[in-house]
């Protein structure tokens, strides 16, 4: 046995020792998710090709989550696997060029432009803890106001990097970290990072290099403080500040969600030379303007919810300022942005867009019914900056939850999502989504 081979072996010994005498094992969790995932996308009207794009497929979601390991360094390891197996597709209803370089809707995309019939990853991810503070590296899930992980196809996307997160001081948590490469809800490839309008698969750049960092700040038991800060090396600088207030009424309570986005841009997307190579933002400049592809962008929002017995009412607006569309992560395969208008189909967040929402939700516990949600979102959004005139686009969301209560299948979750978006900036769609899923617990 070599001298790697025996510290290999050494340092495995160390920390069965410690799992079997702390809580490594003891704590451990593991659970398996069952996710059968239907969606029907009709293009009713546009450019964009094909007409309909239809999938089906079960997804295998294994979550495993070890405990620490006594001492005053305790150390863990946490482990997901990801399965996606194809239930129906065709290559007209899948349609994605192979040259495209990305996934279809729910599958990759084969040599022949047809839906592989499976695909998968697995992801580790190594973790300690001192105290209150806990550091993690390898496979992430962050859902923070500056990067937040998309999940709404059969299965997630995840990101990979590094992460500290602390709770030292009682009512704030502190958070800063670095992340490296974004593995698709449609792939098993890991790829770099990048913004709409530079994120070609074939053409496009990406980097390799984001970092955050922030904090919520509980300065009572009904207000949240929020500050977070993230940088796409190359691309954008963005700082946020947010509040969200609960306030218990005589009848009924209020929810107050202010959000504030300011963006900027970074390296090589702040000058000429580097946008020339490639590192743009999408969003609204005159053909000959010099500060063309620059991110230059300003986001607020204030959305209320207004909550009694189980009804639910709800009312927003949202503006965007600047040359550039909102800049968020987003590699072209799926992605999500921390905005009150991201919705089913549209985020609505392109240059100068002003957008309105409104939202009523049932909670039909109060009925005798537990388990059963129903809500109905629409979405106005108009001053959309083009070279020629301003355009608009509307979005109308209807989702129908239920999740069984008890027998045999108690936790089996049922969701049905329909959506239209009509849009002058983009194709219009009708979609529906049917969504059942079911959590084993393992351990």
């Amino acid at each position: 046995m070599n001298k790697s081979s025996l510290a290999l072996a050494v340092a495995l010994g160390v920390l069965a020792q410690q799992a079997s005498a702390g809580g490594f094992i003891e704590d451990s969790k593991a659970s398996l998710t069952l996710r059968n995932f239907y969606i029907n996308q009709d293009n009713r009207e546009g450019t964009a090709s094909p007409s309909k794009q239809e999938e089906w497929g079960q997804g295998f979601l294994f979550n495993y989550a070890s405990g620490f390991t006594e001492g005053t360094v305790g150390v863990g390891v946490d482990a997901l696997g990801l399965l996606g197996v194809k239930l129906d597709s065709g290559k007209g209803r899948h349609y994605n060029p192979t040259s495209s370089n990305y996934g279809g809707t729910v599958f990759p995309t084969d040599n022949d432009g047809r839906a592989k019939d499976d695909f998968g990853s697995l992801g580790l991810t190594g973790k300690v803890r001192i105290s209150k503070t806990e550091g993690r590296i390898g496979t992430l899930l962050p859902k923070l106001p500056v990067v937040t992980y998309n999940d709404g196809r059969l299965l997630p996307q995840t990101f990979e990097g590094g992460q500290i997160t602390s709770n030292e001081i009682a009512g704030l948590t502190l958070v800063g970290g670095q992340l490296e490469h974004a593995k698709g809800r449609n792939s098993s490839d890991a790829r770099g990072l990048s913004i709409a309008g530079a994120n070609n698969a074939r053409s496009g750049q990406f980097v390799n290099t984001f970092y955050f960092a922030g904090g919520d700040y509980k300065v009572s038991d009904n207000l949240l403080a929020q500050y977070y800060y993230g940088n796409l090396e190359d691309f954008y600088q963005q700082h946020f500040v947010g509040l969200t207030h609960n306030w218990a009424l005589p009848v009924g309570a209020l929810k107050s969600d202010l959000r504030y986005f300011y963006s900027d841009s970074d390296g090589k997307n702040a000058s000429v030379a580097g946008r020339g190579e490639g590192f743009v933002s999408s969003g609204n400049w005159a053909a000959n303007d010099p500060n063309k592809g620059e991110v230059d962008n300003r986001t607020w929002s204030a959305f209320f919810t207004y909550t009694l017995g189980g009804h639910a009412a709800s009312l927003g607006y949202q503006q965007v300022s600047g040359d550039s569309a909102f800049p968020f992560l987003n590699q072209g395969d799926g992605a999500t942005a921390y905005l009150i208008t991201d919705r089913q189909i549209g985020k609505f967040l392109s240059a100068g867009e002003r957008t309105w929402v409104a939202e009523y939700g049932y909670d039909f516990a109060k009925l005798g019914v537990p388990g059963l949600k129903a809500t109905t979102t629409y979405l106005k959004g108009s001053n959309i900056e083009t070279q020629g005139s301003d355009q608009g686009e509307w979005e109308r969301d209807f989702r129908l939850d239920y999740v069984l209560q008890d027998g045999p299948l108690k936790g089996l979750g049922l969701s049905w999502r329909n959506t239209v978006l009509r849009s002058d900036a983009a194709r219009d769609q009708d979609e529906n989504r049917l969504i059942l899923s079911y959590t084993l617990t393992l351990l």
